[in-house]
């Protein structure tokens, strides 16, 4: 499902307009999106977690060349399933 399916479906849903199912499902991507930059978690019970991990510096291997190569440590997004979801899928 791309972004336009998901506008369709949660504007069909909630009895509203696509305009508006639009402009709800941009808001909640960039609330969440600014929380986990903060590095905050986002819990939304039955459904999931939003949750920023730390990946440690790694070496690495540059395919191409086959040289050894020293991967960064950064932070990155995870989503963690609720039970609901889990049991759903």
């Amino acid at each position: 499902m791309n972004k336009k399916a998901l506008v369709a479906e949660v504007a069909k849903k909630a009895g509203t307009t696509k305009k508006t199912a639009q402009k709800v499902i941009d808001a909640f991507v960039e609330v969440v999106s600014d929380a986990l930059a903060k590095g905050e978690k986002v819990r939304l019970v039955g459904f999931g977690s939003f949750v920023v991990k730390e990946r440690a510096a790694r070496k690495g291997v540059n395919p191409r060349t086959k040289e050894p190569i020293n991967i960064p440590a950064k932070k990155v997004p995870k989503f963690i399933p609720g039970k609901n979801l889990r049991s759903k899928v």
